[in-house]
C-alpha cells in the first residue's frame, strides 16, 4: 500500500510565486520524499493566503533531476513519424535494446522499485513488454505472465478488448496462470491512451489478482493515459511530449 504524503509550505506572497495559481498542477523540482521519487504537484489552497501544498499524484516517475540514468535511456529511444498509421509519432524502443548499459539501467531502476514488494507475478503485455518483464520478474522472485494477442496462447484463455489509439485489439491470459490472492505488476513499454493497459488490468482483477502498479518505460502524457486508470499507480521512466 503507498502512503501519500501531505506537506503544507507556507510562503509570504510573491511576485514569482503568483503565476502558479494559474496552473493547478504545475510540476516543483524532485524531491527526495520516498525512495520512490514521485512527481511532485503544486497546488495553492484556498484556506490561507500564500500557503501551498506539495502532494503526491498517483502517477510516479524516477526522479529526472536526481538519477543520471534516466537521460541515457531517453537519449537511446528515437521517435519514427507516422507508424504504423499516419499521424503516429512511434516510440521505438529497439534502438535502446542496442545500448546494453541503457538497457541494463531501465531493467535495473523497474528492479530497484519493486524488490522487496511481495509482488508474486510480472504480467507483461505483448509484445514489448515481454522484454522488460521477464527480467524484472527474475530479479524480484515473481512469475512472469504473458498477456497474449487473440489465438496465440493454446488451452483455456480468457479475453479483454481495447480501443487503442489507432485502432481495436484484445489481450489473452490462460485460465490458472494467476491465481486469486496473487499481487501483481503490468508492465509494458509505453503507455499512451490507457486502453492496453485497463485491458491487463481488467484481466487480472477478474481472477482475483491485486493490481499493485502498472510499470512503463515511457508515457504520451498528453494522450491522458493515466486519467483511464481509475487511480492506480503508474510508474514511468521517461517522458515524450
Amino acid at each position: 500500500m503507498y502512503v501519500y504524503k501531505c506537506i503544507s509550505i507556507y510562503s509570504p506572497p510573491s511576485p514569482s510565486l503568483s503565476s502558479l495559481s494559474d496552473h493547478h498542477n504545475r510540476r516543483l523540482p524532485c524531491v527526495p520524499l520516498s525512495e520512490s521519487n514521485p512527481v511532485v504537484h503544486l497546488r495553492q489552497t484556498r484556506k490561507r493566503r500564500g500557503s501551498f501544498v506539495v502532494s503526491l499524484s498517483a502517477t510516479m516517475s524516477a526522479c529526472k533531476d536526481q538519477d543520471p540514468r534516466i537521460h541515457g535511456i531517453k537519449t537511446k529511444i528515437r521517435v519514427v513519424p507516422n507508424f504504423p498509421k499516419p499521424g503516429i509519432m512511434f516510440q521505438d524502443i529497439t534502438t535502446l535494446l542496442l545500448d546494453p548499459k541503457a538497457f541494463k539501467d531501465t531493467i535495473d531502476l523497474f528492479v530497484e522499485r519493486y524488490k522487496g514488494k511481495n509482488i508474486s507475478v510480472v504480467a507483461g503485455i505483448e509484445a514489448r513488454g515481454f522484454i522488460f518483464g521477464p527480467p524484472i520478474a527474475l530479479a524480484i522472485g515473481a512469475k512472469f505472465v504473458p498477456l497474449r494477442k487473440p489465438r496465440k496462447l493454446p488451452g483455456e484463455v480468457i479475453s479483454e478488448e481495447y480501443i487503442l489509439e489507432y485502432g481495436r485489439d484484445c489481450l489473452e491470459m490462460h485460465v490458472g496462470a494467476v491465481e486469486p490472492g496473487d499481487r501483481a505488476l503490468v508492465v509494458d513499454d509505453l503507455i499512451a491512451t490507457g486502453g492496453t493497459l485497463c485491458a491487463a488490468m481488467n484481466l487480472l482483477e477478474r481472477v482475483g489478482a491485486e493490481v499493485v502498479e502498472c510499470a512503463c518505460v515511457i508515457e504520451l502524457p498528453d494522450l491522458k493515459g493515466r486519467d483511464r486508470l481509475n487511480g492506480k499507480p503508474l510508474y514511468i521512466l521517461v517522458e515524450y511530449h
